[in-house]
């Protein structure tokens, strides 16, 4: 019986180890037949990628040593329209009609914004040319249509469309401000003081303010704060215009219902007139005594020593000027044909970039920087001397909304004698202009 049971355990040790073993066999075997299908797996995903890459490579090669036949740009593929027709078939006009400025402005532009839009080919795509960004970002500021439509004539996404705008218009701002938008020097004071006594027959000033709206699809919050006097929504921006017509300053991002006053009282030109920084060191002479340059403004802001409006015109059954002197009458009519420098510089830049003459689709995370960048182009394009057509200011006419008029701002009787006295000294020059042409 010993025997049997001794017998009895040892077969069944020996199934047991067989049986183990067995299995050890088949999961070893398992196992190398999934690392070689692994393995058939990435050489096939290999050569995959490899014919992928080369398929690209002559694909490219065959088109750029294809002879592509001649037709009218309007019917040519997107995929080459880019390349062949705008950059050797374009006309001058066709710069200055499409992207608001040109050729030579264009590349120099392309430069100027090259360390900033410059991006790196990868193994799966080519890197947009900085020319082609900022042309697809030019014809959106300049047009103002649906990035759909860019997307498909410039042959590149929506998404694509949406990130050239915004990237340059961040450029611009960061690379140009310092030289398009800046504080003017001494010898650009004195010029602009010239220009609004030779042109608009205003002396020893050298700025106009003025008011933007940027009409703008509904905010998802605080809407009604955007509403302006004229009842639709819009993104308010404060511009200072020089006599050649350029902007010196501006603030913009401010909803459309805001108060004009209180955007200038709270900016950095408010702090740096009050202080004497748009005028030399000692200050000019006008009308014998010493005086600052001052500014112009519309009757919406306070009046100031360094900043004139026009007198308050009380209107109601009596005539608009019965409660004001010839003198006074004198004063309102000519700094209202002063500030024609600033309604003319806004026409050019609404009608030049109609991105702000149309309702913008923009987020207003984008637009403030946009108006930022069309004001830079502006003074870029002025400075070196592009066409302005006619044409772009009767669009502009036809398609947009009248800019609104703000209500005037009544002077309070505190601390305003030293101001009425600097308005009094512009009246007494006018008088005597005025008695001097009489005679």
């Amino acid at each position: 019986m010993e025997e049997e049971e001794q017998l009895r355990s040892l077969m069944f040790l020996v199934t047991y180890m067989l049986l183990k073993r067995m299995r050890d066999i088949n999961d070893a075997n398992i196992q190398r037949r999934n690392e070689i299908q692994r393995r058939i797996r990435h050489r096939q995903y290999f050569f995959q990628r490899q014919r992928r890459m080369l398929m690209m490579m002559i694909a490219g090669g065959v088109r750029s040593n294809a002879r592509i036949r001649t037709r009218p740009w309007t019917t040519t593929p997107s995929t080459d329209w880019w390349e062949r027709v705008v950059m050797t078939e374009f006309q001058p006009s066709d710069w200055l009609d499409k992207f608001r400025m040109n050729r030579e402005t264009f590349f120099y532009l392309c430069d100027k914004l090259r360390p900033r839009l410059a991006r790196r080919d990868t193994s799966f795509r080519l890197a947009l040319p900085v020319e082609k960004r900022v042309a697809v970002a030019l014809w959106r500021l300049a047009s103002n249509i649906e990035y759909r439509t860019i997307s498909a004539l410039f042959g590149v996404g929506k998404s694509t469309v949406c990130r050239c705008v915004r990237d340059m218009c961040h450029a611009i701002v960061a690379l140009l401000s310092s030289i398009y938008l800046r504080s003017p020097g001494e010898q650009e004071l004195e010029d602009s003081a010239q220009l609004f006594l030779s042109h608009w027959g205003f002396p020893h000033c050298v700025a106009a303010i003025a008011t933007l709206h940027t009409a703008i699809i509904t905010p998802s919050n605080n809407a009604s704060d955007y509403a302006n006097p004229a009842g639709w929504l819009s993104v308010m921006s404060q511009v200072a215009v020089s006599g050649r017509g350029h902007f010196w300053d501006v603030c913009a991002s401010f909803p459309g219902g805001t108060d004009p006053a209180e955007i200038l009282q709270n900016s950095s030109l408010w702090a740096t007139a009050a202080e004497g920084g748009l005028s030399p060191a000692p200050p000019p002479t006008f009308m014998g005594k010493s005086l600052r340059y001052v500014l112009l403004g519309e009757a919406c802001y306070p009046l100031q020593s360094w900043l004139m409006k026009a007198y308050p015109e009380e209107q109601g059954r009596t005539a608009s000027h019965a409660a004001l002197t010839e003198q006074q009458q004198l004063f309102n009519g000519r700094l209202a044909r002063a500030l024609h420098v600033s309604q003319e510089a806004l026409l050019r830049l609404r009608a030049r970039w109609q991105c702000l003459s149309k309702r913008n689709d923009c987020g207003l995370d984008v637009v403030p920087t946009m108006i930022l960048a069309c004001c830079i182009l502006h003074n870029m394009c002025e400075s070196h001397g592009d066409a302005f057509k006619a044409e772009w200011q009767v669009e502009v006419a036809e398609a947009e909304s009248p800019q609104p008029s703000h209500k005037q701002l009544l002077s309070t009787s505190m601390n305003q004698s030293n101001n009425e006295e600097v308005r009094q000294l512009f009246c007494d020059y006018f008088e005597e202009q005025n008695n001097q042409e009489d005679a």
